[in-house]
């Protein structure tokens, strides 16, 4: 059976290499991006059954990407998890707007990775 792919976009070292290899345990095939303006045409092409996305406040560009990926008719069903400052809630609200399925910090995504895909890959 194939691995369920999940997509990663980041610029900060850390929490995104930790992530990269906690999903490759958990079983997932995992791609990298570093280009936000990419991830559409991305998702269109390789079908991931989750994106991940690291909206620190030097990447607000994947905030507008996360918009666009939840307006594409290819892609909005894609379950979209962002990783915002858990102090900077402008940008959480601003994930949010843009269609992230959930916001969490740094620190809680390496802690509850497990329950957060969970959440974030329920079928409503």
């Amino acid at each position: 059976m194939t691995q369920p792919l999940a997509l990663i976009a980041y610029e900060r070292l850390l929490p995104g290499s930790q992530l990269v290899n906690r999903l490759q345990d958990l079983g997932y095939r995992v791609q990298t991006l570093s280009d936000a303006a990419s991830l559409v045409e991305h998702a269109q092409r390789e079908k991931p059954i989750l994106v991940v996305a690291d909206v620190g406040p030097q990447n607000v560009r994947l905030i507008e990407a996360i918009g666009q990926l939840k307006k594409s008719p290819g892609t909005a069903h894609v379950p979209v998890i962002a990783i915002a400052d858990a102090h900077d809630v402008n940008l959480q609200e601003a994930a949010r707007a843009a269609g992230a399925t959930l916001v969490v910090n740094e620190t809680a995504i390496l802690a509850h990775l497990e329950q957060f895909l969970e959440q974030a890959l329920q079928v409503d």
